[in-house]
């Protein structure tokens, strides 16, 4: 049997429930993040986070993510990151004045769904998993976390897009 993971080679086609454990990271902790410029915050931790990586010698352990630790109002607290096989060691500053800090994917109780499609549909998914989570008598909590299975690219279709949306349970 294979160790639980955030991770799935198939999409979450609805609710489900896993137990996933604590996931070693590299991450930017952004606070008060306006939304408009979560973009370029994105652009500019994500191209800084795989050198670091590199010169650490880890390796990605899985896609890139967001976790979330408060409630998004017009402004945003997040952590973006990678995870990785080992722990960072130490921080490490990359361009735009960020650091790279260690930092985990929280393990424990997590509703689970997959987002099909561009991220501007993401609102929607996220309002129908809380929906069934609590419909299903669960307590959603934070942090809750976006993890970007499609790696974007101007390339890329919209429409082929996989982004799977965690939800810390109580």
């Amino acid at each position: 049997m294979s160790e639980p993971t955030y991770l799935r080679e198939e999409p979450f086609t609805e609710l489900t429930v896993i137990e996933v454990p604590a996931t070693p990271a590299a991450v930017v902790e952004a606070r008060e993040v306006h939304m408009a410029d979560l973009p370029e915050l994105f652009d500019s931790t994500f191209s800084g986070l795989f050198p670091v990586l590199s010169d650490a010698g880890l390796e990605p352990a899985g896609p890139a993510f967001a976790l979330y630790t408060r409630q998004p109002s017009e402004t945003v607290d997040l952590q973006l990151g990678i995870p990785t096989s080992a722990g960072l060691t130490n921080a490490q500053p990359i361009a735009g004045g960020h650091i790279v800090i260690p930092a985990e994917l929280p393990g424990g109780s997590m509703a689970v769904r997959s987002h099909l499609g561009g991220y501007d549909g993401l609102g929607e998914s996220w309002a129908q998993l809380l929906k069934d989570a609590v419909a299903a008598g669960h307590r959603p909590g934070l942090p809750f976390i976006e993890l970007y299975v499609t790696e974007p690219s101007p390339q890329a279709d919209p429409a082929d897009m996989r982004t799977d949306l965690f939800l810390t349970l109580e």
